[in-house]
């Protein structure tokens, strides 16, 4: 009877115990739907309006637009040529569109998507965009020529142009006078003036290297740059000092902060979403690599619903980094909390 005891007890441990991995398995997300998009080619950023309960999605020349509500396309926004962002201002009723092809801005009704104007910026391939309601003020950020064009939202004119110390890649706003712009070739940050358009400050981001996305918590001051070199780097946007680095995934892009549940979202081209918990101001943890797909590197994050959106298509048989997108196969991931 002892023998038996210890052995039933023996297997309710070991059950136990299983169980139990099997739960420390599973994912805290899931992709609950897959939202088809129309036309070709490759695509960049994303934007939630969070007001209106849209996506807008990049994509070669044009803009898909889908109602988040029915989890559908309800419009394209066309002749965006060699798009890359899009920046809303509800508070103007406009939305602002980089098009790198022809180094212009394309300015859009969000309630009609009518074309407002075409505002051509003084620089070439406007990259990330940025509308900073505290200035009023439109920044572009321009891969090709290194500086920034400053457009006034309300009357369109350019007002100002920023020279940078290399190539930018994705802008925060602290709401309160200060720009944040990652710089690429230079593996920095830098801080932009709004009073003055003029650059404040470069800070060093080491150990990141070729920083691309970029996400800001508001609360805590502190900015999140995604490294080529497979970390996410954490900065005092006060100090410029670099706090930590979480390990994320390969081929990273995109980065997207969720104040409410003080996640990090990394989306990394392998075919992963690092998920990344806010423990305090200057204590991270990664949660898990959630499986996205292959290619999946651009990312925002709707923090009314929590729900992470990331752009991505099939690709044909080619070469490592020459692969040609399969027709009509764009699409968007919408992935949810597991309740």
């Amino acid at each position: 009877m002892k023998n038996l005891l210890e052995v039933s007890v023996g297997i309710l441990v070991m059950v136990c115990f299983l169980n139990f991995n099997v739960q420390a398995q599973k994912s805290s997300y899931r992709i609950a739907k897959t939202i088809q998009l129309t036309g070709d080619g490759g695509w960049d950023y994303l934007s939630v309006d969070e007001i209106n309960h849209l996506l807008y999605a990049s994509h070669g020349t044009q803009v898909n637009v889908v109602d988040l509500k029915k989890g559908e396309q309800i419009a394209v926004i066309p002749k965006t040529e060699g798009v890359h962002g899009i920046a809303v201002a509800n508070d103007l009723n406009r939305a602002f569109i980089s098009c790198g092809r022809d180094s212009s801005v394309s300015v859009i009704e969000p309630g009609s998507f009518k074309l407002i104007a075409k505002v051509n910026v003084t620089g070439k391939n406007p990259d990330a965009i940025l509308y900073d309601k505290y200035s009023k003020r439109v920044y572009t950020f321009n891969g090709r020529t290194s500086n920034a064009t400053v457009l006034d939202a309300n009357t369109l004119k350019v007002v100002a142009t920023i020279p940078l110390s290399g190539k930018p890649e994705f802008a925060q706003t602290d709401g309160k006078g200060r720009i944040f712009v990652n710089i690429e070739d230079k593996s920095s940050l830098t801080i932009i003036n709004t009073s003055t358009l003029k650059v404040e400050k470069n800070w060093s981001i080491a150990p990141g290297e070729e920083p691309s996305g970029l996400a800001f918590d508001r609360a805590n001051n502190r900015l999140f740059s995604v490294c080529s070199n497979k970390m996410m780097i954490v900065s005092d946007a006060i100090t410029g000092k670099t706090i930590t680095s979480v390990p994320i995934g390969d081929g990273c892009d995109g980065v997207a902060f969720d104040p409410t549940t003080k996640r990090i979202f990394s989306s990394n081209g392998e075919g992963t979403m690092t998920v990344i918990q806010q423990l305090s101001a200057d204590k991270y943890s990664v949660l898990e690599n959630f499986a996205t797909q292959p290619g999946a590197r651009t990312i925002t994050v709707d923090p009314t619903t929590h729900h992470i959106y990331l752009s991505v298509a099939e690709y044909l048989p080619g070469t490592e980094r020459r692969r040609p997108v399969k027709p009509n196969s764009f699409r968007i991931l919408d992935i949810e909390p597991v309740k």
